[in-house]
């Protein structure tokens, strides 16, 4: 079997971006304020899209909705938008090898205005962008990363994920994909049996590791 990989995607925040722990903090206030009798609802809700928390959680809370937008939105223009270590080589490899990439984040249009006034050059890095308007259903749902290779024109079997939370893992997985975990956002043990490998950043993630990774996950279905 051809274990050459053909795309990589993936999720935006703790996996570009080393956001998750302000994002734990503003989710964290919101939902003690809103919903106390909901412990640890901010660790449920990652990797859910803004409509999807709000249809789950605050449908009947127009107010709160509100208050959550206008403060969500104040938040994402004062946050820190810092690469996780060793992401901007690794893009740059995949770029030399040919190797295809896409961002596919539950994030919306909105929020990804934020992160390009902070990094312009952010759109260079990626083959393709898909935001939360470009998929019906949200993570764990595989309906965005099958969406995102069919855009990309590549396989689902040499598609590689890179993703934090959950809910992302679990869409990975879903897709029928390579998964590859990073313990940015939750601890390793917690997320290693939705994952084929886990790291802690980039650093240590090159070509022949993404080829074994492939590899690792093709002989779990052989």
């Amino acid at each position: 079997m051809n274990h050459q990989f053909n795309a990589v995607l993936f999720d935006l925040d703790g996996v570009v971006f080393d956001t998750e722990p302000q994002y734990s903090l503003f989710w964290g206030e919101v939902c003690r304020k809103f919903h106390p009798e909901l412990p640890g609802l901010e660790n449920k809700i990652k990797g859910q899209t803004l409509t999807q928390i709000f249809d789950g959680f605050f449908a009947d809370m127009p107010e709160a909705q509100k208050a959550i937008v206008k403060g969500l939105d104040d938040y994402e223009r004062q946050m820190d938008y810092d690469y996780i270590p060793g992401f901007v080589d690794f893009m740059a490899m995949l770029k030399e090898k040919g190797v295809k990439t896409a961002l596919v984040t539950s994030s919306n249009l909105p929020k990804m205005e934020c992160v390009y006034r902070a990094h312009p050059e952010l759109g260079e890095f990626f083959d393709a962008i898909l935001t939360s308007e470009d998929f019906d259903e949200s993570k764990p749902s595989p309906d965005c990363y099958l969406k995102a290779a069919k855009r990309l024109g590549v396989e689902i079997r040499q598609c590689i994920v890179c993703e934090d939370s959950f809910n992302g893992l679990r869409s990975g997985r879903a897709a029928g994909m390579a998964v590859l975990g990073l313990a940015t956002t939750n601890a390793r043990e917690s997320i290693a049996e939705l994952c084929d490998a886990v790291v802690d950043n980039f650093l240590t993630v090159d070509y022949s590791f993404c080829v074994e990774l492939l590899r690792h996950h093709d002989s779990s279905f052989s």
